[in-house]
């Protein structure tokens, strides 16, 4: 029997602590109250070295990305809680571009792969290679085996190199010929993909979808943010202002950011709100497919990164309505009527939020 998400040990993280000489306890701020319940609006937690990591990797970002603050929140909500992200949005909204800004703001190693129709699995993964001096055959690791690993337009590629995706997104390693290779600490993926364009692109199976944490619908840049892009770059090229971002977070200090998202407080009747919004989904009558146990984790997970980001130790129902969306808006499907008559996964999700009492 499998263990649950939450309980299947990393082995990309273990391999990473073993290489710590020392591990530095979560600094709690001692109350005299013995209770485990926090008082609203006083941390038990110093989350300062979260707080700094963000605003330092927000402050890089902004040297060359204009607007875009809630694409930028959720990225860096995905980097904390551990999970993979799908960028979908129309060409020139800057989504391989704030992608690739956010790899070059922490010191580990970054790959791009550009997804094509004749991308064979093992241009992602790696092959077996033979070698004619030793007459041995060694393995020539593939563009994956990366920290940061960004995969621009995932849905031209073909069904069975999406599938090379499985095991390395869920397990952050890679089986070839029977021999499984582990990632190194941390593995982040984010992929990219335009909803407009059908032809020669391959629609992602639902499994492969659910390996994403999230899927971000990225729109385009308001009036004044689009004025903004103009004086910016009237006199200075793109490419000079991404060679100013700076590398602020380094593998230890992500490591050390997730442990203490980890440690944030979530009361159980929230507990009970995030399995109520999911299994609501399953039984809702404009669905025709509803989201899974991984949902759930999925919610709590990000919802006690976005506490953190938002300088609490404690989970709120905002911080669980506002990730509802991102978390389930690709893992639920509509029915093909609602379909055609123009209904959004977005308008289920607030209906559902709508009917479910909020626990105050």
């Amino acid at each position: 029997m499998s263990l649950p998400e939450e309980m299947n040990p990393n082995p990309a993280e273990q391999a990473f602590e073993a290489t710590q000489e020392s591990t530095t306890d979560i600094p709690i701020v001692p109350t005299p109250e013995t209770s485990t319940t926090p008082h609203w609006g006083r941390n038990r937690l110093d989350l300062s070295v979260v707080n700094n990591a963000i605003d330092a990797v927000r402050k890089e970002l902004g040297k060359v990305i204009v607007g875009q603050q809630e694409l930028i929140e959720l990225l860096l909500t995905a980097l904390l809680a551990d999970g993979h992200v799908l960028l979908e949005g129309v060409p020139g909204i800057a989504k391989t571009l704030t992608a690739k800004l956010l790899a070059q703001t922490l010191d580990v190693e970054f790959s791009r792969i550009q997804f094509t129709p004749d991308l064979m699995p093992s241009d992602v993964i790696g092959t077996a290679v033979f070698n004619q001096k030793t007459v041995e055959f060694f393995f020539k690791a593939g563009p994956i085996f990366a920290n940061i690993v960004l995969i621009d337009e995932i849905n031209r590629a073909p069904a069975k190199t999406q599938a090379a995706l499985f095991e390395v997104m869920e397990e952050a390693q890679v089986t070839v010929d029977g021999a499984t290779y582990e990632l190194d600490y941390p593995f982040f993926v984010m992929a990219t993909q335009n909803p407009i364009e059908q032809e020669g692109t391959y629609k992602l199976p639902e499994a492969q979808l659910d390996r994403f944490l999230m899927k971000i619908n990225i729109d385009y840049p308001n009036l004044e943010e689009e004025k903004d892009i103009l004086r910016r770059f009237r006199k200075e090229s793109r490419v000079n202002l991404e060679k100013e971002v700076q590398k602020v977070m380094s593998p230890a200090l992500v490591k050390e950011c997730r442990d203490l998202v980890e440690a944030v407080f979530i009361e159980d009747n929230l507990l009970d709100y995030i399995a109520n919004i999911v299994t609501q989904t399953r039984s809702h009558g404009d669905l025709y497919l509803g989201a899974s146990p991984r949902a759930s984790l999925a919610i709590l997970r990000t919802s006690k990164a976005i506490a953190a980001i938002n300088g609490r130790d404690f989970v709120t129902p905002e911080d669980i309505q506002y990730m509802a969306y991102p978390v389930l808006n690709h893992r639920i499907i509509l029915q093909p009527e609602r379909e055609m008559e123009g209904y959004e996964t977005k308008d289920v999700i607030k209906d559902i939020l709508g009917k479910i009492e909020v626990p105050r």
